[in-house]
């Protein structure tokens, strides 16, 4: 290879570096205006959020009575919470979630995703069992229709189907308090 040829793939090449580090630099930039403005860094945003929850038709858990279909998030406000056996988060956000179920605050429906049903079942009696009606989701169907990028993840759902809130990560005392408890508060 001449000079020329040299000198001329030497400039290209080290441009791809500099082109990857800019991009990087972009998303950083992003993340920090959010968390500027007041959002968590935990926040996802969601393109769903103030329409009309997509359509499921999820079957129950063995021994379990109804599944789960988008008639039963549309009759009074709800939580709509992923959750699996398998997620060690879920468990962080748990006692919280029973908490309100023994409160009555709230209806809590769930959606075990990517879960064997033996596996959601035996989850639920050794830690409790916070959830009105639970559908299941092994296929990701539900999930990828609302979004859904890991889990736990809840919705709050108002009686007209419309999502109006999404948390991301396992809800915290603080996150109950500050999110969750003032939209209630509010559509109650």
């Amino acid at each position: 290879m001449n000079e020329k040829n040299s000198s001329y793939w030497y400039k290209r090449w080290t441009l791809i570096p500099l082109i990857f580090v800019l991009v990087l630099i972009g998303v950083f930039a992003k993340r920090l205006v959010d968390i500027d403005n007041n959002k968590p860094a935990s926040y996802i945003p969601t393109v769903l959020l103030n329409t009309l929850i997509p359509e499921i038709n999820l079957d129950p858990l063995p021994n379990r009575g109804k599944g789960l279909n988008s008639e039963h998030l549309r009759k009074k406000l709800i939580l709509l919470n992923f959750w699996g056996s398998w997620c060690g988060a879920c468990l962080i956000e748990h006692e919280l979630l029973m908490e309100i179920k023994r409160k009555n605050i709230i209806p809590i429906h769930g959606i075990a995703w990517r879960d064997k049903p033996n596996e959601s079942i035996n989850w639920l009696k050794k830690y409790g069992d916070p959830y009105s009606l639970v559908g299941q989701d092994p296929e990701s169907k539900a999930a990828i229709a609302f979004g859904v990028t890991g889990a736990p993840e809840t919705f709050m759902i108002n009686e007209n189907g419309i999502i109006i809130y999404k948390h991301t990560g396992p809800i915290t005392e603080k996150v109950w308090l500050n999110d969750f408890l003032p939209l209630i508060r509010e559509y109650k």
